[in-house]
């Protein structure tokens, strides 16, 4: 007892560990999980054939790894410290015996292999999806003529890993990474580390649940995985009885290239994306819809910087990409000298390309602005997950046992917001995202089929031959070569067609001069050898066809957009609240059976055989015999309670 005039203080020389916070949560979690088939559903579906468990099961890891995600610890080895002294209780809560030790768990994890990866995917994806959600309950967009969709984000993330310098020495022997199986090099953007991991995640943006994850060493393969996101949303739709086309998948610069945005229109979903590059401004319809005034003129709320948007309608942006939706953005450029982050920069503009394939009448092109900054709430999310789970951090130093534990970290974020929905029954969230507006003036123009050129462009030096004699430093003359700075001259090498709207021509030089040229460092760029002669190319671009009819279409009055969600970080971090402020008590039985026999041992020739049933490996570690431990947890509601 410690001396206290206003409180009595008993202490006691014997250890008792505290319950930890979180063990409430994992009760409620296993029982769920327990009463909905899922613990069955993974105990006989995800397997593994097995080096050297012991005893053990996938199922007993499994469990384990859902428990690491609900503690929200930093690493595995506070996780085992704290679940260690509790270890009876907390592998019973899934109906098993003994606590595998952390050494073990990372054998799983280095063992764990593709099919045992995807058979645990498709039992998230088969109960994360629908649990307790309903085709009214989750949500929606419903554009200006009230068709409804479904938003989802695809996006990177990445994970850097830092590496020391190790000596280079042909007498060390070969150095030994051991992140060399999930990381690679790659862009790290402003994560500290030598190597990075890319993981793809998609998210349905309405519940804020986690669509899948897919992830893949340096850069990962972007392709690959956006068409493994999009198998993913297709099975989320299917779920629901929904058709593919009411999905609108938003996607950053990345995706927008001619073969990812032709995966995203074979799967048959609508998208709005950045384009890769800026080839479609050359256009001659792109040419004649910027020499209008724009469709519509916002202004940006972090820089008040007025934004002229242009709806440039449906053309194929390059060769290869099939017909989309072009919508370009210009600003005036900034003061000289400041660096440009986003966007082309052409005279006194900067331009940026986006392309959806939504209708004109649902969506403008104000709104599909909107849509596509809407993406900054995946960055909220983000930023959420690494604060309630962080599943970038590093489980296993191998691709599948690592992509294991973050599929085990979206489950467990899907089932708090299913069940924090049960919890709080809080009702959908509808706003106005765009109020009622008229359709915009839209010329109508019938052109001459005439195709004519404009004048050649001289290619500008950029890169490394900044500084260097450029093409303007070169005097076309009247038998149509080019003379150089030193006198020599160029000759027409080709015309070639570049794209359907452009024509490039090349002048090269003879080899013989550029090598005995007085002025040849002043010609070559930096750190280029001098083997080839020199070349000056010229680029002109196909005019717009001259207008002979033009006339305005008359605005129609188009209704709102609206925005149908759920508050999802309040479920989750309320759900999750909610069991760390409860009393949680384990006790062990006072009445408990003198004898408790285990269940009989096979057969000497069924032990030593080599192979075993799945049954039986699953019976070792089973929990036999009466129950020896009750868990007293208060602040379950009765809806949640089991008798």
């Amino acid at each position: 007892m410690i001396p206290n005039p206003c409180i009595e203080v008993q202490t006691s020389p014997d250890e008792r560990p505290s319950v930890p916070t979180w063990f409430a949560e994992v009760v409620m979690v296993a029982q769920h999980l327990a009463t909905t088939g899922l613990l069955d559903a993974l105990t006989h579906q995800v397997r593994l054939v097995r080096g050297r468990f012991g005893s053990y099961e996938s199922i007993d890891f499994l469990a384990l790894l859902l428990g690491y995600a609900i503690s929200g610890e930093r690493t595995l080895a506070a996780f085992f410290e704290r679940v260690t002294p509790f270890g009876a209780a907390f592998m019973a809560l899934f109906g098993r015996a003994d606590l595998p030790h952390r050494a073990t768990l990372s054998r799983f994890l280095a063992s764990v292999d593709p099919p045992c990866l995807e058979a645990f995917r498709a039992l998230f994806e088969q109960n994360s999806f629908v649990q307790r959600w309903t085709n009214e309950s989750i949500g929606g967009i419903w554009d200006r003529q009230g068709c409804r969709y479904l938003v989802f984000d695809v996006d990177a993330t990445r994970q850097a890993a830092r590496q020391r310098a190790l000596p280079c020495d042909p007498t060390l022997p070969a150095p030994r990474r051991r992140l060399n199986a999930v990381c690679g090099p790659g862009f790290t953007g402003r994560k500290r580390g030598e190597v990075v991991r890319t993981r793809t995640v998609a998210l349905q943006m309405h519940t804020r649940q986690w669509i899948g994850t897919y992830a893949g060493r340096g850069n990962g393969d972007y392709q690959g995985e956006l068409a493994s996101a999009l198998r993913a949303i297709t099975t989320y739709l299917e779920f629901f009885a929904l058709p593919t086309k009411v999905a609108l998948v938003r996607l950053d610069g990345q995706y927008g290239d001619a073969v990812a945005i032709t995966l995203l229109i074979e799967a048959g979903v609508h998208l709005v994306t950045r384009a890769r590059g800026y080839r479609v401004l050359e256009h001659p319809h792109m040419q004649c819809v910027l020499a209008h005034p724009p469709t519509a003129c916002v202004t940006q709320v972090s820089t008040n910087e007025a934004v002229e948007l242009f709806d440039g309608g449906w053309l194929s942006p390059s060769e290869g990409m099939p017909t989309i939706r072009v919508i370009v953005a210009r600003h005036r450029a900034p003061q000289s000298g400041k660096r440009i982050s986003v966007g082309k920069h052409i005279g006194e503009w900067v331009y940026e390309i986006f392309l959806t394939t939504l209708p004109l009448e649902g969506f403008l092109v104000e709104d599909v602005l909107d849509l596509y900054h809407g993406r900054g709430a995946f960055e909220a999310v983000l930023a959420d997950e690494d604060v309630e789970e962080d599943p970038d951090r590093w489980c296993s130093y191998t691709e599948c046992g690592q992509e294991l534990w973050q599929v085990a970290c979206q489950w467990i974020w899907n089932l708090r917001l299913s069940l924090g929905q049960a919890l709080q029954k809080t009702e959908l969230r509808e706003i106005e995202w765009a109020s009622p507006k008229e359709t915009p003036p839209v010329l109508l123009t019938i052109e001459e089929p005439v195709e004519a050129y404009g004048p050649w462009e001289w290619a500008a030096a950029f890169g490394r031959a900044t500084g260097r004699f450029g093409a303007d430093a070169f005097t076309l003359q009247e038998d149509g070569k080019l003379r150089c700075p030193a006198g020599a001259s160029l000759w027409l090498s080709e015309v070639r067609q570049e794209n359907a709207f452009t024509q490039r021509a090349v002048y090269l030089a003879y080899q013989t001069d550029c090598q005995c040229c007085s002025l040849r460092e002043q010609c070559l760029a930096k750190g280029a050898k001098g083997n080839r002669a020199r070349r000056v190319s010229a680029v002109r671009r196909l005019l717009p066809s001259p207008t002979s009819v033009a006339c305005e279409q008359t605005p129609v009055l188009l209704g709102p957009i609206r925005w149908v969600d759920v508050a999802g970080r309040a479920l989750r971090r309320t759900w999750a609240t909610h069991w760390r402020h409860q009393h949680t008590e384990i006790i062990a039985l006072v009445q408990c059976p003198e004898k408790v026999f285990p269940p009989p041992r096979p057969p000497r020739e069924v032990r030593s055989h080599y192979r075993w049933r799945w049954s039986d490996r699953f019976a070792c570690n089973a929990w036999w015999g009466p129950p020896q431990l009750r868990v007293s947890v208060a602040g379950v509601p009765t809806f949640l309670a089991i008798k």
